[in-house]
């Protein structure tokens, strides 16, 4: 229970003598104090649109002697006749060929019975149309196989006009009856007629089939696996010897199989991609070329004739390269979309890259690239291909992606198929190569660029974030930073992606948990002080790392040359910024407050942050607070820039001023400059600006707090102005005034000023 006296101040004194019973603790009372301490936010640094697209920027810091084009032209004469795989260049031992001697006839006396071939894999009998082709092929050469006749109990039989035609190891199926293989040939020699077979290709013509074909196969012309017989002794085989036969029966079929295999792809090359070659020839019109050229496509995936492998390969290559020089980006991209499914490789690969980089140079083309899935063949480029074998090509192939990625209509596309895992996959070798080889490889840096920029436009989406968190992709990227610190475009690049990318808690809190990006930070600092570009984005970085976590503003001030690093950023851009007070910005009407920062401005908007931000620690903010070369800068911007000059500067500045006017230690230089601090503080005060005007009061709030401060407040009426500030209808501004009151009417002597202007009232 209250006591009469205690009731009795409760109804006189309401404003500044607090309920009995609802007194506070010392700990709630430290912090609610504590709470005054805040954090600053800022804008993250622009980057301008480029007005064109190219591999490097207008801000680039690579001289056009030594980077690689953007403009540059593709023909037809660009690319090379014959593409192969590079030659390793190992030599290859000859091989000993042992002649034998030809293997005698079977005859029916012989003791030694012919062995059986190994059974066929069933897997190998859904093949069946490989031998197929190979009875087409003996049937157009007329080479029947030798030594083969009918036996006189199997009677032949008569076959109509139109006959399926079925073939296994040696026998032929021919209308549900089987003959031998010798005779089924021969019965097909003397009935040139149409042939049915259920392939891929139904009712195909005698004169189609046969034409344009090769000789027929050896295994063929010697009569077949029935035809071949084991050379051996007066005696018997062994069984080792019979072993070895059964091995030498089993890769002979393998390889029969393989030789049927490339017969059936001249059957289908013969009668599927030699009509759209034609077509393709003829050069009639593009939109009829580019149809051409979907059907190849599709018809060379249908017939497995995509890769490497392809035995007509060149000779189609030869047919697409022809066709660059038609010189439209439509048909291009179809050519460039087959060429890449081809696995073109050295010069070649290069040049279908630059071709499609050429034509992704206009925003005006993106909606062919996407009609055509460009984008999926250019990510199996770097994700099949070797790097160090390929980085220029990789390099026009990312820059064609970087243009790609710029457009917000792909980012989900891009993400969908894997091109973060790619990009950071590739980021991974680079740095592996790097370490091993103690030296960066040749022209990565320029292949980092596009890498970095394509990876920057990515991290907009919040799927592509989530991703480089789950693949830990932010200590790959500070490696990258480390190893690549002389290049200054690379480390730009990655400075915007964290700049994004801490924008957000969870990425803010990965990458502040990496203790190796602090020293990384200031050795960038260090290295480029004066490129604006670059340091400004370091130090937003930074200011969002020391933002809401203690540990991190810790981390930072325990790296050596902290203080003197951001010291000396602090004194270079304020003495850019005072110099070039002078040029109010020729040319530029505008009110001062609506321009954007100057850039040197928009460091010290970001450092000023820095600090504040520091400040909130407990052992970090007294150690602020006690320099005299930090807080001499603080005030020297305060005093020379005016908030219509530049509103955030200022209004950062008080705020780092207000977290350092909290701590009351005996060197404080901010508690031995109090009364210059109030007499800049008051500027702020008759502004009409209600941001700075908060500010200035919650630093009289502290600094209030001693005798002589009241003292000036009350000398320059600065309490009356409180007192009508309690008529604001902003909270915050209703509580630093009151604040300020209350500090006041600890003394006793100024208890009485409460009472004019009605401020026991309000």
């Amino acid at each position: 229970m209250l006591s009469p006296n205690d009731k009795k101040l409760e109804k006189l004194d309401p404003f500044y003598r607090p309920s009995v019973s609802k007194q506070k603790t010392s700990a709630e009372i430290i912090s609610e104090a504590r709470n005054a301490l805040r954090t600053v936010r800022t804008q993250r640094p622009l980057t301008p649109l480029e007005d064109q697209r190219k591999l490097f920027g207008s801000a680039s810091s690579r001289t056009p002697e030594n980077r690689p084009p953007s403009s540059f032209s593709v023909h037809a004469s660009s690319f090379e006749s014959s593409d192969s795989k590079p030659i390793s260049g190992t030599r290859l031992s000859p091989l000993e060929l042992k002649p034998k001697a030809p293997a005698s006839p079977a005859t029916e006396e012989d003791p030694c019975p012919s062995f059986p071939k190994p059974p066929v894999d069933p897997a190998k009998i859904r093949r069946i149309s490989s031998a197929r082709a190979r009875l087409f092929r003996a049937a157009s050469q007329g080479a029947l196989l030798p030594d083969r006749t009918l036996p006189p109990t199997q009677p032949k039989k008569r076959v109509e006009s139109k006959e399926t035609v079925m073939m296994g190891d040696s026998m032929v199926k021919i209308n549900g009856i089987y003959l031998p293989e010798s005779n089924a040939f021969g019965h097909l020699k003397s009935h040139p007629l149409q042939l049915t077979y259920d392939g891929d290709i139904s009712e195909i013509k005698e004169q189609e089939v046969f034409k344009g074909t090769t000789p027929l196969p050896s295994h063929l012309r010697s009569g077949g696996d029935q035809g071949k017989r084991c050379s051996r002794a007066s005696s018997c085989p062994s069984s080792s010897d019979q072993s070895r036969l059964d091995t030498k029966a089993g890769s002979k079929a393998d390889l029969q199989e393989k030789d049927t295999e490339i017969e059936v792809n001249e059957v289908f090359w013969n009668t599927r991609i030699i009509p759209i070659l034609r077509e393709l020839e003829k050069k009639e019109n593009i939109e009829m070329l580019c149809a051409a050229c979907t059907q190849l496509h599709h018809t060379l995936e249908e017939g497995n004739m995509l890769g490497n492998r392809f035995k007509r390969r060149t000779i189609l290559l030869k047919t697409l390269y022809k066709l660059v020089d038609v010189g439209s980006d439509l048909l291009s991209l179809k050519l460039a979309k087959i060429i890449l499914a081809l696995k073109v490789s050295g010069k070649n690969l290069l040049n279908v890259c630059k071709l499609i980089f050429k034509i992704s140079r206009s925003e005006k083309n993106d909606s062919l690239i996407q009609n055509d899935s460009i984008l999926e063949s250019l990510l199996e480029v770097l994700r099949s291909e070797g790097l160090q074998a390929n980085t220029e090509a990789f390099l026009y192939c990312m820059g064609a992606i970087k243009f790609i990625s710029g457009n917000p209509g792909f980012l989900n596309e891009m993400i969908g198929k894997g091109a973060v895992e790619i990009l950071l996959n590739l980021i991974k070798q680079i740095n592996e190569i790097t370490e091993k080889s103690g030296t960066c490889l040749p022209n990565s840096g320029h292949l980092l660029v596009q890498m970095t920029a394509t990876l920057r436009n990515l991290v907009d989406s919040p799927l592509a974030r989530s991703k480089l968190l789950s693949i830990s992709a932010l200590p790959q990227l500070c490696t990258v930073m480390g190893q690549y610190t002389g290049d200054k475009d690379v480390c730009t690049n990655i400075a915007r992606i964290f700049s994004k990318l801490t924008s957000y808690h969870d990425c803010c809190v990965a990458l502040a948990n990496y203790s190796r990006c602090y020293a990384l930070f200031l050795n960038l600092i260090n290295k480029y002080q004066k490129k604006q570009d670059l340091v400004v984005r370091i130090v937003f970085i930074l200011g969002n790392l020391t933002a809401k976590n203690n540990q991190a503003r810790e981390q930072f001030c325990r790296e050596k040359g902290s203080f003197p690093t951001l010291l000396s950023l602090f004194h270079t851009f304020y003495e850019l910024d005072l110099h070039s007070r002078k040029r109010v910005e020729e040319g530029d009407d505008r009110p001062p407050a609506r321009r954007p920062p100057a850039q040197a401005e928009d460091v010290l908007i970001k450092l000023t942050r820095v600090l504040a931000n520091l400040a909130i620690h407990p052992r970090v903010g007294p150690a602020i607070a006690a320099h005299p070369r930090i807080v001499g800068l603080l005030l020297a911007t305060l005093e020379y820039k005016s908030i219509d000059d530049c509103e955030e500067l200022v209004i950062n500045t008080t705020a780092t001023i207000n977290n350092l006017s909290y701590y009351q230690v005996k060197n404080s230089v901010i508690q031995d400059k109090k009364l210059y601090i109030a007499e800049l503080l008051i500027k702020l005060l008759v502004s009409n600006n209600m941001d700075g005007i908060l500010e200035a009061m919650r630093v009289f709030g502290n600094l209030s707090q001693d005798h002589d401060i009241c003292d000036f407040i009350v000398q320059k009426n600065v309490h009356k102005f409180m007192i009508a500030l309690l008529d604001a209808k902003h909270q915050d501004i209703c509580f630093s005034a009151c604040g300020v009151l209350l500090n006041l009417t600890v003394d006793k002597d100024k208890r009485v000023i409460l009472k004019e202007e009605g401020g026991i009232k309000k």
